[in-house]
């Protein structure tokens, strides 16, 4: 069972002190079902790949009362894929060798676990049930290039043809951190077989390594079913503590703190209109709202016959619920309910259910997102979805100085993770639309002050 890291970012061998192994040794340890060895097949100043060797004690195993997972049959035990294919076995390798990268720290250089490097990982041989569509359904979402190689069940018999199993490469930018806690949940759940029994501390493994990335997946529900091999209570319990650890699903409370803040000129009712018009205008048939809330735009949308597919995605499964009762969905006429499709997913990870519209929209949204997820954000609309027209709006910092009610410095909504001034958002819109092959305009919304400008700002790309 064999797993590389590669990563190419100068100086290249850092990645020896995100790992908290040095490059120049070869080192082992012992584990309950064999033996882990980490080397470095390569480490300059260019390019530096890290191998963890894995290495299973059959016989141990065989003697073992956590053993569920051998087959049934009398050689079971000796005659498996055990070994070989990457399982939850190399997930607790994984932990075990590398537990400091994987928890995010760095003794000798703390400012690189934070880092986003450029990095490609391979796997020799993974077991996958579900093929080459669960990999992906799992991997890409995340942001990954996803490369796969059959391989054949046995090279001198090509009949027999393709095993199970599957050369995997990735490659992303991203923490090592980030890497490692998405390997760690994603091998035992794409297997499928985890080698020890499933109790309640698996659900707080599982919340540990995925509470920053997994509630957002478009995939959570399937992911964690099969991290905890398809305990009912056990997967209930973690989805629920992993959606209340989501912190975009707390209250559906965002809109309301603003519109209180903005409600003397109207502006969320503003926004909305001006959107419509645009996107009217543009001659889309089919929309996307990245960020529905609680529906008010859907609503809106719904009332013109030109939008015939009308698309929420919210990564919070409250705000969906309160959207679903404020349309009336359960009453809703089989002609409405046609048009309408409401998603749980993230703004961030690549949805391929995001593709094929017209137009997308992002009303007040992006405020929300750290800064540092911008890019995503970014591949995921413009890259991978890819609408003709894009409508994003966002709070004009300029204008805040004029909210009797608002304290310097602070922002509209708690939960803002920036807000840009007119020539910060022009900066950054212009730098998108250079970069994914898109023309883009800018307006005001709302009533215009002769120095702080308008109180929300709107780009439309094309």
């Amino acid at each position: 069972m064999y797993l590389e890291i590669v990563t190419t970012r100068p100086p290249a061998t850092d990645l020896g002190f995100l790992l908290g192994k040095h490059p120049e040794r070869c080192q082992s340890r012992e584990l309950s079902f064999g033996k882990a060895h980490v080397f470095y097949p390569q480490a300059d100043e260019e390019r530096c790949a890290a191998g963890l060797f894995l290495e299973i004690d059959a016989v141990a195993l065989s003697r073992s009362h956590n053993s569920s997972y051998a087959d049934s049959f009398q050689l079971g035990h000796y005659v498996n894929d055990r070994p070989y294919a990457a399982s939850s076995f190399l997930s607790t390798a994984i932990a075990k060798t590398f537990g400091s990268a994987l928890n995010g720290t760095c003794k000798e250089r703390p400012e690189l676990a934070e880092a986003a490097l450029p990095l490609e990982v391979t796997l020799s041989a993974l077991s996958a049930a579900g093929g080459e569509e669960m990999i992906r359904r799992f991997f890409e979402p995340l942001g990954y290039v996803v490369d796969l190689e059959t391989q054949l069940l046995d090279e001198q018999f090509p009949r027999w043809g393709a095993s199970p199993y599957f050369k995997l490469r990735l490659r992303h930018t991203l923490p090592l951190k980030q890497l490692l806690r998405h390997l760690y949940v994603l091998i035992p759940a794409l297997d499928n077989n985890k080698h020890y029994f499933i109790n309640k501390d698996e659900v707080e493994k599982l919340l540990e390594k995925g509470r920053h990335w997994l509630p957002g997946h478009p995939a959570v529900e399937l992911i964690t079913r099969r991290f905890l091999k398809h305990r009912r209570s056990l997967a209930g319990q973690a989805l629920e503590r992993l959606a209340a650890a989501d912190g975009q699903a707390e209250e559906a409370q965002p809109e309301r703190e603003e519109e209180e803040l903005e409600e003397k000129i109207s502006l969320h009712q503003l926004r909305h209109q001006t959107v419509v018009e645009e996107l009217k205008a543009a001659g889309a048939q089919s929309v996307l709202d990245l960020g529905c809330g609680s529906g008010k735009l859907l609503r809106l949308l719904l009332q013109h016959g030109q939008f015939a597919r009308i698309t929420g995605l919210d990564v919070s499964y409250r705000a969906l619920e309160i959207a679903k009762r404020r349309l009336n969905w359960d009453t809703m006429s089989p002609r409405l309910r046609e048009r309408l499709h409401l998603l749980h997913g993230a703004l961030t990870y690549r949805d391929k259910r995001l593709e094929g519209h017209d137009a997308a929209v992002a009303v007040e949204v992006i405020e929300h997102l750290d800064e540092a997820r911008l890019g995503a954000f970014e591949r995921v609309v413009f890259e991978y979805a890819r609408p003709r027209t894009v409508i994003l709006t966002t709070p004009n910092a300029e204008y805040n100085a004029l909210f009797e009610t608002l304290s310097a410095g602070t922002f509209r909504h708690r939960d803002h993770r920036f807000e840009w001034t007119r020539a910060e958002f022009r900066a950054w819109g212009e730098g998108v639309a250079a970069r994914r092959g898109y023309r883009v305009r800018f307006a005001p919304i709302g009533p215009e002050d002769e120095r702080h400008g308008a109180p929300s700002q709107m780009a439309v790309f094309y």
